[in-house]
């Protein structure tokens, strides 16, 4: 079951990938900070409706034992929003989705993993996969913003392009990381109250933030953030999917999971009707091929 989580984790953030770009605006200095909201709020509503639903219940203490994890999730998620502002020519989508890859090498330096070569030939297929799709889609936001006449000199500047997927990229790649030994290695906490802790921390998050926003007279309603609403309700389904995903296997699941900007160009291309080139085509089979070659791998 955790392959299946893992691939539903990735459908399910690449359609939240897709209603984030929607959802940003670069001329919104609060734009991530709206996303945030809506997010939380949505986080909270399934945290309370599934420990009503389980008849679960969620100690203050495991909230905090759990705090690290969510600390890092939320602050590299918050960073991934700030980052879309500046996406039209930007390298983020390497860099960001190599947060999974560094996390499965940080667990096989600490934990002595043994992957298999078929394993090792899976990873590498979607670690390059994802490499090339950013440089293809990089390549042809800078044609499309080469078309117009003017251009904001920020959206020139390396430096911003990269810093943020950097900084993504190392909280994400850290909360993974811990999220694996709290999960599986270690096994410190349920995947129940691991979910409900993240939902709860983020859900107090977005509280915050809406009264932050609400002080600088910004407004936001969330029965109205119908984009924000889609992105964040689809990423609330990932985050359920991928903690069973990262408790069952977490070294090969966090590659696997890590290619979801691969189906957010896939489901693009469906619903925005946006036409893939022939090598697009080529970087996207590569993936799914390195994505099958783990599931056999598992059943070897």
């Amino acid at each position: 079951m955790w392959f299946i989580f893992a691939i539903l984790t990735a459908l399910a953030w690449g359609l939240a990938d897709l209603f984030y770009k929607k959802g940003s605006n670069p001329q919104d200095q609060y734009s991530h900070l709206k996303i945030v909201v809506m997010v939380g709020l949505v986080m909270g509503i399934h945290g309370i409706s599934y420990m009503l639903i389980n008849d679960l219940s969620l100690e203050f203490s495991e909230l905090i034992k759990y705090l690290p994890v969510s600390a890092l999730y939320i602050i590299s998620m918050t960073i991934g929003y700030i980052g879309l502002r500046y996406i039209a020519l930007s390298v983020a989508s390497p860099i960001q989705n190599s947060s999974g890859v560094i996390t499965t090498i940080l667990l096989v330096v600490f934990f002595s993993y043994s992957l298999s070569g078929l394993e090792v030939v899976g990873i590498a297929a979607i670690t390059v996969g994802v490499i090339l799709l950013a440089v293809l889609e990089r390549k042809y936001d800078l044609e499309e913003l080469s078309k117009t006449e003017t251009v904001d000199r920020k959206y020139k500047i390396g430096f911003l392009a990269i810093l943020f997927p950097i900084l993504y990229a190392i909280f994400d790649g850290a909360g993974t990381f811990l999220d694996a030994i709290y999960l599986d290695e270690k096994a410190l906490i349920s995947e129940d109250h691991a979910l409900l802790a993240y939902e709860f921390t983020f859900f107090f998050v977005a509280i915050l933030v809406f009264i932050f926003l609400k002080v600088k007279k910004q407004s936001i309603n969330p029965f109205k953030e119908y984009t924000r609403g889609s992105a964040a309700i689809f990423e609330t389904a990932g985050q359920f999917t991928y903690v069973f995903a990262m408790a069952s296997n977490a070294v090969i699941s966090a590659p696997i999971i890590a290619c979801y900007s691969i189906f957010s160009v896939l489901l693009s291309r469906i619903f925005l009707k946006e036409r893939l080139t022939k090598a697009q085509y080529a970087v996207v089979v590569l993936v799914l091929l390195g994505i099958a070659i783990l599931g056999i791998a598992d059943e070897l």
